[in-house]
């Protein structure tokens, strides 16, 4: 069921929204695929034209949501009529997969001819594929250098060189400024 179009609009344009979710940190980039794919037939079935897409990546959250402390970010700016954002939150809203997701309207009667595309297939395989997150890319780094470390015997457990000698150093040779 196709809803109304609203009288402040003008003829033949569209309003342009910003959609972000979150999804499941431990969600595969297929399964970001998929979902990605229902949001863009649901945008493309009722008459929206998707603008921009981007994955933001796996990002730490402020707080706990659902028992998460990290999710994958999508944001999404399209132009459609007020109904579709209806049907897209309803769709992320049965998808398990999805944490939390925002709507909102950026600007309103926009041409939808004038507005260029910057999406094409391309766009939604990149969309899919989810870079590893910096933390922990970095606890993966650290483990591989603890193992790298086991084998050399002349480190100390600070992670220093053991010293071979326990005389002092030389004190260095006075400069011309400091003789007297």
């Amino acid at each position: 069921m196709a809803r109304l179009q609203s009288l402040r609009d003008a003829p033949n344009t569209s309003r342009e929204y910003e959609t972000i979710y979150v999804l499941r940190p431990n969600t595969t980039n297929e399964q970001v695929a998929e979902v990605n794919t229902r949001v863009r037939h649901v945008i493309e079935g009722m008459g929206g034209k998707v603008i921009k897409l981007d994955n933001w990546g796996k990002r730490r959250l402020a707080y706990e949501v659902a028992k998460e402390r990290k999710g994958i970010y999508l944001y999404w700016l399209y132009l459609a009529s007020p109904g579709v954002v209806e049907e897209t939150e309803r769709n992320l809203r049965m998808l398990d997969s999805v944490v939390r997701y925002l709507t909102v309207k950026v600007d309103e009667n926009v041409d939808v001819a004038a507005r260029p595309s910057e999406i094409d297939d391309t766009s939604y395989e990149r969309a899919a594929n989810t870079a590893a997150d910096e933390e922990d890319l970095f606890l993966s780094r650290g483990s591989d250098e603890a193992a790298a470390s086991d084998d050399d015997d002349d480190e100390d457990e600070f992670g220093g060189f053991e010293a071979e000698s326990e005389e002092p150093a030389a004190a260095p040779a006075p400069t011309g400024e400091e003789k007297e």
